[in-house]
């Protein structure tokens, strides 16, 4: 199998990549990102861009892919509409349609988040609903992974200041809010192995997982790649 990652320098493309490379079945991950992750692997290979809308050079990439992830986002904070709207959704669908146009037999896994609803009266969940909406219109073999609250664990983090602050804030209560709402909390590790269950049985799988799924498929993923 190999993989095409967007994302991989942030705390949920930290978590999937870390699981790709563990995956014995996994042959190769090509990242797309604008700067490198820091790894080393035999199976790591890395490409530098800019320009996140257009990706005809790429081609042959997405072609030899089995699968794309998209697990790149932003904050919202401090983002008009427009602009959290053009990474959350247009830089998406380029994505998606590259993929298609390259190999229409692959899988295309969107994080998107919680609730998730184009007409939700919340900025950041009314773009990514609309985001999906566009994604199932450019490609079939589409997944949704809708994660609430996430937990880093092994290394990951957030990629801005400001969530590595608010992150370090919430460190402490994460045993509380875990006991109290465990159907809206989740981890990297989670987001990362239910990501894996969907590459390796995705008729198997629901196109849409929200938070609880994920940590249900998640189980079956961890187990898969420790019998591998």
């Amino acid at each position: 199998m190999r993989v095409v990652l967007f994302g991989a320098t942030g705390m949920v493309g930290h978590g999937v990549l870390t699981a790709l490379l563990e995956d014995p079945s996994v042959q190769g991950v090509t990242t797309i990102s604008r700067r490198n992750s820091g790894r080393r692997h035999p199976k790591l290979r890395e490409v530098l861009r800019q320009d996140f809308t257009d990706y005809a050079d790429l081609d042959e990439i997405f072609g030899a892919a089995d699968a794309a992830l998209f697990c790149l986002g932003t904050p919202s904070v401090g983002l008009s509409e427009p602009q959290y709207t053009r990474i959350t959704r247009d830089f998406a669908v380029a994505a998606a349609e590259a993929a298609w146009r390259n190999n229409p037999d692959g899988l295309f896994v969107y994080v998107s988040a919680n609730r998730a609803d184009s007409s939700s009266s919340t900025m950041w969940i009314r773009v990514k609903g609309r985001a999906e909406e566009a994604l199932t219109a450019v490609h079939s073999r589409l997944f949704f992974v809708r994660p609430g609250f996430i937990r880093p664990l092994r290394g990951a983090r957030p990629a801005t200041r400001s969530q590595r602050a608010a992150y370090a804030v919430l460190t402490p209560f994460y045993p509380l809010i875990e006991r109290r709402y465990p159907d809206q909390v989740t981890t990297t590790d989670a987001i990362a192995y239910a990501i894996l269950e969907v590459l390796h049985a995705p008729d198997t799988v629901s196109r849409k997982l929200d938070n609880p799924a994920i940590n249900k498929v998640a189980i079956l993923g961890i187990e898969r790649v420790a019998h591998a």
